[in-house]
């Protein structure tokens, strides 16, 4: 086995975990908080990646400052599908069941409106940088995996620091940790939801531009984000940030080590092997669900 290919997989790995992380980050928070199994996360990251893929190719703008655009613009768009869509949930027996019928079902609308809007060829994110790297000895790092690694560090530590140290963050985290108690507290309850979901968003929009640098997409590519986000969550314990960020670093790495050497089929069998394993052994992650 040569070193140096098991080096650099480690290292791509590290990359691809961080993205992972970062759109992973928002799914887990609104399970966690709302308990909304938010299907559609993943095609939030999608509008996010071809936002920036126009704003590129028509303006030349680059990818990074794209991600401060979308992020709140996001935002926004996440405000009003909550007021429209998810608060109405709140009424439902099943919240989680509701939950995920009728995000499916705005996953659809979506995809399908990306088809009509951006075609279903696949696009990539070229910028002026796509085909330059950094050399060290041996190994290669491109600039576009490093800007897309650097900005999912940025976001997830972003989020850390808003949960750990702002008034809201707090409430946010006093909601999650018991809903009833936060609301004899003041907290109101409708309104942390709403901020929460619009993160999530924001959050997933970011995550999608720096996947958008790591790999090419398309408007279906949401199903299989999509499977990795479950299995971040589900690793690192639901609603956990730092745990969501240690276990897409570990899911990464297994996925880089497995693509450099197994056939590409079996990356998948080992993804959704995984998935299994935790569900039966692990339901509530390696680092537990308290964020």
């Amino acid at each position: 086995m040569d070193p140096v290919l098991v080096i650099q997989s480690l290292i791509s790995g590290v990359m691809m975990g961080m993205v992972y992380a970062l759109l992973g980050v928002g799914f887990s928070l609104t399970w966690g908080v709302m308990h909304v199994i938010h299907i559609s996360h993943a095609v939030f990251g999608l509008l996010g990646a071809y936002f920036a893929y126009t704003l590129l190719t028509l303006y030349g703008v680059d990818p990074v400052v794209s991600a401060m655009v979308s992020t709140p613009l996001l935002f926004i768009v996440a405000c009003a599908v909550y007021q429209v869509l998810i608060r109405p949930l709140t009424k439902a027996r099943e919240m989680v069941v509701a939950s995920m019928i009728l995000t499916f079902g705005l996953a659809i609308i979506l995809e399908n409106l990306l088809v009509l809007v951006w075609k279903a060829d696949p696009r990539l994110l070229t910028p002026s940088y796509a085909s330059e790297s950094w050399i060290i000895g041996p190994f290669y790092l491109q600039y576009p995996h490093l800007i897309g690694f650097a900005l999912s560090l940025v976001g997830i530590s972003s989020l850390y620091v808003f949960l750990k140290k702002t008034t809201t963050g707090m409430a946010v985290r006093a909601a999650w940790q018991n809903q009833e108690a936060a609301r004899l507290y003041g907290v109101n309850l409708f309104r942390i939801s709403m901020i929460t979901f619009a993160l999530a968003v924001s959050t997933a929009g970011a995550g999608g531009i720096s996947l958008a640098l790591l790999y090419s997409f398309e408007p279906h590519s949401h199903n299989l984000w999509l499977i990795y986000l479950f299995l971040v969550v589900i690793v690192g314990g639901v609603g956990n940030v730092i745990g969501t960020a240690l276990a897409g670093l570990i899911i990464g790495v297994i996925t880089g080590l497995s693509m450099a050497f197994l056939p590409y089929q079996w990356v998948n069998l080992i993804t959704f092997g995984l998935l299994m394993v935790f569900l039966i052994f692990r339901p509530h992650g390696l680092f537990g669900e308290v964020g």
